[in-house]
C-alpha cells in the first residue's frame, strides 16, 4: 500500500555521542542511577516561549517547518533536567498525508472539514503516498533536532495508533462518545478492518523512517483505546498495535538501523494490560487511573512501565508534588520504570511545577537507589 524509497546502500547518519541514556537503559530493563523522566506534551502551550512562537506561526506550520519544530522541541530541555526530548509534531499528520484536510481551530482543537462519511470514502484516501516525500518535514526535523541536542538526551519519535487516527478521520474531530466511528465497527466491520490495516502499514513505515532519521525511541499513542470495550479492542485495535511492533522492527532492520525501544500508550485500556504486555512493545505507558502495583503484577517483569501521575497533580504546591512523586516511585519501584504523567501536561500549568516534578523524580529515586532501598512492587 505504501510507496517506499529504496534503502539499498544506506549508511546510518553520524550523530554526536549520547551522554544520557537512562531512558534507553530503563526501557531495556538495564540498571539506572536514577529513574528517567520526561512528560507528554512537554513542548507546548504551558511554556511562554512556545506561546511566543505559536503567536507568529500556524500550528501545522510549526510542524511542517523543521527549524521551528526543532526550536520548540528543545525549549523544555533549556528549562528542565529532562531525560528525553520528543519531536514536536502531531498525530494527525498521517490523515493529512492521506489527503485529508485538518484544521487546528482555536479553543476547539483539530477539525476535519470533510470527514469520512461512509466506507465509499475510503477510496478517496491516498494510500499510495510516498511516506519519505510526503512526511519529509518530520524526518528533517528529527535529523536537525538530533544534531542540535548534541547527545544530551535521546530523541523520541511517535505516531498515533490506527484506531485513534481512524476515530478522528470519521468523527471529524474530538468526540465524547466516538459514536460515528464505533458505528462503523458494528455496521461495516470488514471495511473498518481494511481501513485500520492500511493505516497500520502507513504508521509502520512512518515510524521506521523516523528511526532512520535519528529517533532513538518510539511511542505509539492509542489515545482513544478507552472508548472500546475488551472485545472490540481485541478485534480491531490490538491486531494493529501488534502488527506495527512487528513491522517497525523488520523495517528498521531492512533500513540498516539499530533497533530502538518501542512504547505503547493505550489510554484507559486497563482491561488489556496482559495483551499489551505481549504485543511486542518494550514499554507500556499507564494513565493515572491505573494502579502501578496491580499493573506490574498483571504485566510481569518483562516490560518497562511508564507513568503515571495525574496531570492535575501538578496544580499542587511544589512541596506536595514531591510527596506525590515519593508515593509514585514507591509504587512503581526504580527498576524498569520511566516516570511521566498519566497523559499530556495541561496548557495552563505553571512551568515551575513541572520543574518540581522532574527534580523530585530524580532526587527521590537517587535516594532509594543510593541507599539500596528495596521497593516491593509485587
Amino acid at each position: 500500500f505504501i510507496s517506499i524509497l529504496p534503502s539499498r546502500n544506506y549508511r546510518p547518519m553520524e550523530f554526536p555521542p549520547l551522554q544520557n541514556d537512562l531512558i534507553l537503559r530503563s526501557a531495556r530493563g538495564l540498571s539506572v542511577e536514577r529513574v528517567p523522566v520526561w512528560v507528554m506534551r512537554q513542548a507546548g502551550r504551558y511554556l511562554p516561549e512556545f506561546r511566543d512562537v505559536r503567536s507568529k506561526h500556524d500550528f501545522f506550520e510549526i510542524c511542517q517547518t523543521p527549524e521551528l519544530a526543532c526550536q520548540v522541541t528543545l525549549q523544555p530541555l533549556e528549562r528542565f533536567d529532562l531525560d528525553a526530548a520528543i519531536i514536536f509534531c502531531d498525530i494527525l499528520v498521517i490523515p493529512q498525508a492521506l489527503g485529508m484536510e485538518v484544521q487546528m481551530v482555536p479553543k476547539q482543537g483539530p477539525v476535519f472539514p470533510t470527514p469520512l462519511d461512509s466506507p465509499l470514502d475510503i477510496q478517496k484516501l491516498h494510500f499510495d503516498v510516498n511516506v519519505c516525500e510526503k512526511l519529509k518535514y518530520v524526518f528533517d526535523a528529527i535529523t536537525l533536532t538530533r544534531k542540535r541536542i548534541n547527545g544530551r538526551v535521546p530523541l523520541l519519535g511517535f505516531s498515533g495508533a490506527p484506531w485513534t487516527l481512524m476515530s478522528y478521520m470519521i468523527e471529524g474531530g474530538g468526540s465524547k462518545t466516538l459514536s460515528k466511528c464505533k458505528a462503523w465497527l458494528y455496521k461495516h466491520p470488514d471495511e473498518s478492518r481494511m481501513l485500520l490495516e492500511k493505516i497500520s502499514h502507513l504508521v509502520s513505515e512512518y515510524l521506521a523512517q523516523q528511526v532512520k532519521a535519528g529517533a532513538q525511541m518510539l511511542q505509539v499513542f492509542e489515545s482513544n483505546a478507552g472508548y472500546l470495550g475488551p472485545e472490540m479492542f481485541k478485534r480491531f485495535a490490538l491486531p494493529c498495535l501488534q502488527s506495527i511492533a512487528v513491522t517497525v522492527k523488520r523495517r528498521v532492520s531492512e533500513l540498516g538501523c539499530d533497533q530502538v525501544p518501542l512504547t505503547v500508550f493505550a489510554k484507559d485500556a486497563h482491561y488489556a494490560l496482559e495483551e499489551l504486555a505481549t504485543s511486542g512493545y518494550d514499554v507500556i505507558s499507564l494513565d493515572w487511573t491505573m494502579d502501578p502495583q496491580q499493573s506490574r503484577q498483571r504485566v510481569g517483569d518483562g516490560v518497562t512501565l511508564q507513568g503515571n501521575l495525574d496531570p492535575c497533580g501538578l496544580y499542587a504546591s511544589p512541596e506536595d508534588i514531591r510527596v506525590q512523586v515519593e508515593r509514585m516511585v514507591q509504587a512503581f519501584g526504580c527498576h524498569r520504570y520511566i516516570a511521566n504523567l498519566g497523559h499530556g501536561i495541561y496548557p495552563d500549568m505553571n512551568p515551575m511545577h513541572l520543574k518540581a516534578f522532574v527534580d523530585s523524580v530524580h532526587s527521590v529515586s537517587e535516594i532509594y537507589l543510593k541507599d539500596n532501598i528495596v521497593i516491593e512492587t509485587n
